[in-house]
């Protein structure tokens, strides 16, 4: 066993960039991985009893305040997002897709990007396929986030029209997607509180 040790570590210290490679090459192995995301999930879970929705007020890129419960009567998205985070990238044409055929229906998307300046989401919007025509917000001290237990990106809700958190997912989602349509056109057609 000695013997076949010894060997082994000749030869790692023979060809140490060969060792340096393989290790490489598992680092991208995971990373490619852990970032594909050719098909994003649909699922939303539903939370087994609606919680009130924290209350906030956030600036857009533009400056123009949203505040939460200023929206109430409405079915609002909150997708909590960063530039760095692939799924986040992902899933914007979706959201877009779910906000352009559902916007005059009592319907809202709230992007809330976290610690980013809006110079640098303003950049990154021009870097992609579909720009985004939903709010984009944000919390650069991570306050709103915090006060929704947001402990991974992307992060989405779903509040209905009392103002509460009904539906959640962590992780990427496509929006667009028929079961999740479904989810938000009965959130919209419910009428008054339950």
């Amino acid at each position: 066993m000695k013997k076949k040790s010894k060997l082994f570590t000749a030869h790692r210290r023979k060809h140490p960039m060969r060792n340096f490679l393989t290790a490489a090459a598992l680092v991208l192995t995971c990373f490619a991985s852990s970032t594909s995301y050719a098909a994003l999930g649909h699922t939303l879970s539903r939370l087994p009893t609606p919680v009130p929705a924290p209350d906030f007020t956030l600036e857009d890129m533009d400056g123009e305040k949203y505040t939460l419960s200023s929206l109430r009567g409405k079915v609002i998205m909150i997708n909590f997002w960063a530039t760095w985070c692939p799924p986040c990238r992902e899933e914007i044409p979706s959201m877009e897709a779910v906000y352009q055929s559902l916007r005059d229906k009592d319907f809202i998307v709230l992007a809330i990007n976290q610690w980013e300046s809006p110079d640098h989401v303003f950049s990154y919007m021009g870097q992609l396929d579909v720009y985004p025509t939903f709010p984009i917000l944000f919390d650069r001290d991570s306050s709103v986030s915090d006060s929704y237990g947001v402990k991974g990106l992307p992060t989405t809700l779903l509040i209905d029209k009392q103002g509460r958190v009904v539906y959640r997912a962590v992780g990427g989602r496509n929006f667009n997607h028929p079961d999740v349509r479904a989810l938000i056109q009965q959130l919209i057609d419910e009428a008054g509180s339950k």
